[in-house]
């Protein structure tokens, strides 16, 4: 049986209600053991609603936790300093994305953290059930060589993550081009849940090449495309002996067999079934693509990707291998900027090694 994994939380926003649904949702594989959040009454808020403690200072939070690590989910320039202060504590530090929000924020970060600090970055898509499907049919061989992936599923720096696993880039430069597009569109849920009325709102669409030499990724994202029911995610990775184009799987058994499948998901709790309401895993031709470590949680896609990043942490600090560097996170958010920066200008653009490129 898995032990408890006990860590902290600096931050109260958001994205950390996600840490805290996972542990309640698993209390016997994940533990919440405080939270820094300076203001009372949020920190009181929070208190009511998760059951947690929380504390206003980090001497307050270290001397009250006996957790293994701490997950640092503020804004980049505050978790700048807060990550070096908990290096400086020898405290492992698991740190939510992007790192920083500049080119040379980035190389400070690292140059500072990179070679010294337990530290790895919370980057969850590619641990998101289907994308870790996809990424070990390319492991499988079934696609051959990977030329090609186009990704329409995350913003910038998650975006660029994708794109580099499905093609098996590291730290490779790459020529950049980019345009965008604006379109209207009805204006669909947000963060604070479904639309009050109908709304015709402005929708910005960015699209990026880049060339790796040999292997090119396609980067095409929508704004409100996280949260609109009618913007679909969409992903498309070629290889010389298959592809998959979203949830299709196209291959050659031979030169002239063509054969297809399906990523099929199975999820319990459907019909008349009454184990509960979970994923088990996702099927491709037969074969389990995944298996979903946290059944029967009820988790979310989404969230079940995050508490792989808890338990890849969990195994890093115990010698286990890193499951998302810094060196990784400081180049999938370097490719977004200079794929930006081609975006608003036109103009073609190149990467170029920084200090992070020799991790």
């Amino acid at each position: 049986m898995n032990k408890t994994i006990e860590f902290g939380i600096i931050g109260g926003g958001w994205r950390a209600e996600f840490y805290l649904r996972i542990a309640r949702a698993l209390p016997e594989r994940f533990h919440v053991d405080g939270m820094l959040v300076r203001d009372p009454a949020k920190g009181a808020a929070l208190e009511n609603a998760w059951g947690v403690r929380t504390f206003r200072t980090l001497d307050e939070l270290l001397k009250n936790s006996k957790a293994a690590f701490q997950l640092v989910s503020v804004h980049p320039d505050a978790a700048f300093t807060m990550s070096i202060e908990l290096a400086a504590r020898k405290i492992p530090v698991l740190l939510e994305t992007p790192p920083a929000r500049s080119i040379d924020a980035l190389n400070a970060l690292y140059q500072t953290l990179g070679a010294s600090a337990r530290i790895q970055v919370a980057e969850q898509y590619a641990l998101q059930p289907i994308h870790t499907a996809r990424l070990n049919l390319i492991k499988s061989g079934r696609l051959g060589t990977v030329s090609q992936a186009q990704v329409s599923v995350a913003h910038d720096y998650h975006g660029m993550s994708l794109i580099r696993r499905f093609l098996g880039i590291n730290f490779e430069d790459a020529v950049i081009k980019g345009i965008s597009f604006k379109s209207t569109l009805v204006e669909g849920a947000g963060r604070g849940g479904p639309p009050k009325q109908e709304k015709i709102i402005e929708s910005s669409q960015s699209i990026a090449t880049l060339d790796f030499g040999g292997k090119l990724g396609v980067y095409d994202f929508t704004g409100n495309q996280y949260f609109a029911w009618i913007r679909s995610p969409r992903v498309l990775i070629r290889g010389d002996k298959g592809e998959i184009s979203n949830e299709k799987i196209s291959w050659l058994a031979d030169f002239k067999t063509p054969l297809q499948s399906t990523f099929a998901r199975q999820e319990a709790g459907q019909d008349g079934n009454l184990e509960g309401f979970y994923l088990k895993g996702i099927l491709a031709g037969g074969e389990w693509a995944y298996v979903n470590p946290f059944a029967p949680g009820r988790l979310c896609d989404d969230e079940i990707a995050i508490a792989s990043c808890l338990e890849g942490m969990a195994a890093y600090i115990d010698g286990g291998p890193a499951f998302y560097s810094l060196a990784e996170a400081c180049q999938d958010t370097y490719l977004g900027l200079m794929a930006a920066e081609a975006i608003r200008t036109e103009k073609t653009v190149k990467t170029e090694r920084q200090s992070w490129s020799v991790a």
